[in-house]
């Protein structure tokens, strides 16, 4: 895997390229951050994925953070 920042709007956002799978992966968090301008990303990350959970969405696992 080739780790790799893009910048977006002045802001980096953080990806991984899985080179078996052919896919880019991008940090939800860094995403949530220039899309919302939120002064604290990852707790906006976190209230919505709890709205979202009460919603009964399955966004997510039960896993709260992983190392990019």
């Amino acid at each position: 895997m080739e780790n790799k920042i893009k910048v977006f709007e002045n802001k980096q956002v953080r990806t991984v390229w899985d080179a078996d799978a052919e896919e880019w992966y991008f940090s939800v968090v860094d995403v949530v951050a220039v899309l919302t301008d939120s002064e604290n990303p990852r707790k906006y990350w976190s209230v919505l994925k709890t709205r979202l959970k009460n919603e009964g969405s399955e966004l997510t696992t039960n896993c709260s953070q992983l190392k990019l």
